[in-house]
C-alpha cells in the first residue's frame, strides 16, 4: 500500500505541478491543448485498466437522477454570470465582448468545440480520474476537493497572468464539489463548459487562450 501511494504522490507531483511548470519554463503554452489530450489519454488508460466498473460508468453519465442539481447549477451560473460581467466591465473594459467585436464566427466555434475538446477531458482528469485514483491519499472528501481545485488552478499557470489561475481556483472548487456530490462526469463537464463559454463570451477567455499565452 505504501509503495502504491508513493507512486501516486509522485504522479500527482509530476502531472499536477512539474508538468505545468515545464510548459511555462520551456514556453510551450501554444501546445497546451495537445498536452491536455496526451494526459487525457494517459488517465483513460489508467482508469479503465485499474478502476473500470460497468455500473460506475453508467452512473458517471446519468443525468436523470440529478435534475435538482442541474437547476442548482443553472441558478448559480446565472448569479455568477452577473458577477463575471461586472468583474470584466470594471477591471478589463477593453476586453468586454472582445470576440463579438473582432471575430464573432470564432466565438460560435468555441461554443461548440470547447465543451468537447477542453471541458470534458479536463473534468475526466481533475474529477473522474483524480477522485478514483487518489482517494487512498486523502483522509476526507473535503481534502480531495481542495487538492483537486488547487491542481486545477496550478494547471492554468501556462497563461502567464493572474486572472486565469484566480478564476481557476474558484472554478476548480465548484467543479470538484459538483463531482463529489453527483459523481457525474457529464454533469460536471456541462458545468465547466457553461462557465468556459461564458468567459469567452464576456471576453475573459483572452486570459485563457490569448494575451500572454505563448509569449
Amino acid at each position: 500500500m505504501l509503495e502504491k501511494n508513493l507512486i501516486k504522490v509522485i504522479e500527482i507531483a509530476v502531472l499536477g505541478f512539474l508538468f505545468p511548470l515545464s510548459v511555462v519554463y520551456y514556453s510551450l503554452s501554444n501546445y497546451i491543448l495537445f498536452f491536455l489530450w496526451i494526459i487525457f489519454f494517459y488517465t483513460i488508460v489508467i482508469y479503465f485498466t485499474l478502476y473500470y466498473e460497468k455500473n460506475t460508468l453508467k452512473e458517471v453519465f446519468k443525468l436523470r437522477k440529478h435534475k435538482k442539481f442541474i437547476l442548482k447549477i443553472i441558478l448559480r451560473w446565472f448569479f455568477l454570470f452577473i458577477v463575471l460581467y461586472l468583474f470584466t466591465k470594471f477591471l478589463f473594459p477593453n476586453r468586454l465582448f472582445l470576440l463579438q467585436k473582432e471575430n464573432e464566427d470564432l466565438l460560435y466555434k468555441i461554443f461548440i468545440l470547447y465543451p468537447i475538446f477542453s471541458a470534458f477531458p479536463q473534468e475526466f482528469i481533475f474529477c473522474s480520474f483524480f477522485f478514483k485514483r487518489y482517494r487512498s491519499l486523502f483522509i476526507s472528501e473535503k481534502n480531495m476537493i481542495i487538492m483537486s481545485s488547487l491542481i486545477f488552478c496550478f494547471a492554468h499557470i501556462f497563461t502567464i497572468n493572474w486572472v486565469a489561475p484566480l478564476l481557476g481556483i474558484f472554478g476548480g472548487f465548484l467543479f470538484a464539489i459538483t463531482y463529489s456530490k453527483t459523481k457525474s462526469l457529464l454533469l460536471v463537464s456541462f458545468e465547466h463548459a457553461l462557465y468556459g463559454n461564458t468567459l469567452f463570451f464576456l471576453g475573459l477567455g483572452w486570459f485563457f487562450w490569448g494575451g500572454s499565452v505563448g509569449n
